[in-house]
């Protein structure tokens, strides 16, 4: 009989942590008997009831956690006599609070996702890097976008906010004023609607408006992806940023910060796409200037060959399951 898998999911909507574990869940299945427990997450959903069966037969069970309240949920039901290998992914960058510690110092397993978080965590973990669903993120470059009027897409995706850099963005995107076949599209969820009007100022400002486009968050982001020519990253901070990868894959040309998430590793300036310090302006405009004007030759091909070889969500479930298998 296959050992019993099962990754929690509590939360109200999709993020980027449920793309990340849907990419993998279908790898898991010649070795285990996956489920998923929780809400708005697709896989083999199971109920409590079926969870509580599980957990307290005598079968070999592994529950991976991806927030504080399903270690909290999960751990409650170890102390209620259930036997599991609880395993705990860190999602986030940023430091963790006293009460993140105190949870990720009582699972089996820690996972990290970026070196700078694993060395920084302070509490022993394993490094396993996020990967691309391949089959699902591919080229078409005959997509189009029926509301982008322009022929020529460069496209921001993710969260909406101002760590997320599309302020640096839109100042930079003045140039598009002399490019009139070109439009800006800026894809996610707008965290405050005040920082939306903010970028919408600078649209106005530079008399750009009309090749601006906000789109709110989507599951046909794919299509978007595809549509584009360019893709900018320009955060300040990721825990992963899984948007990069996805655009890669889709043979977008990829501008990011540099230092940021895994754009290091995953770019190579100039051989599969393009880096900037956060924050440069004028860094990233002359980027967007010089592949604009065919001054720089665009990346995609080679950014989906580095998906390829190196990032693939098969790639990160074979890593997990060593993590599952091991003592």
């Amino acid at each position: 009989m296959k050992p019993v898998l099962i990754h929690t999911h509590f939360h109200h909507r999709k993020t980027g942590v449920t793309k990340s574990i849907e990419n993998v869940l279908p790898f898991f299945n010649k070795n285990f008997e996956t489920y998923v427990y929780g809400n708005t997450i697709d896989g083999n959903f199971i109920k409590s009831s079926q969870l509580k069966k599980i957990l307290f037969s005598d079968r070999k069970i592994i529950v991976h956690c991806h927030r504080n309240n399903e270690i909290i949920r999960t751990l409650f039901l170890r102390f209620l006599g259930a036997k599991f290998k609880l395993i705990a992914t860190r999602h986030s960058a940023t430091k963790p609070s006293k009460m993140t510690s105190f949870l990720l110092k009582k699972v089996d397993k820690v996972i990290t996702l970026i070196p700078s978080m694993s060395q920084n965590l302070g509490i022993k973990n394993d490094l396993v890097f996020h990967g691309v669903n391949v089959e699902e993120f591919l080229p078409n470059h005959i997509k189009t976008i029926p509301e982008i009027i322009q022929k020529n897409i460069i496209l921001c995706a993710g969260r909406v906010r101002k760590t997320k850099g599309q302020l640096v963005l839109l100042e930079a995107a003045s140039i598009l004023k002399k490019h009139q076949d070109w439009a800006l599209v800026i894809v996610g969820k707008v965290d405050k609607p005040e920082f939306l009007r903010e970028l919408k100022g600078i649209s106005q400002k530079h008399s750009i408006e009309n090749q601006v486009y906000f789109i709110d968050e989507t599951r046909e982001i794919i299509g978007y992806y595809q549509a584009a020519k360019i893709a900018v990253v320009p955060s300040f901070s990721e825990g992963f940023s899984l948007v990069t990868a996805e655009a890669m894959s889709c043979e977008c040309t990829v501008i990011s910060t540099k230092n940021v998430g895994v754009h290091n590793d995953l770019i190579s300036h100039e051989k599969n796409g393009y880096l900037f310090e956060a924050g440069n302006i004028l860094a990233l405009q002359n980027l967007l200037l010089e592949v604009i004007s065919n001054r720089l030759p665009l990346l995609g091909k080679e950014a989906r060959i580095e998906i390829l070889k190196n990032w693939s969500a098969e790639k990160e479930a074979i890593e997990l399951m060593k993590i599952y298998e091991s003592n």
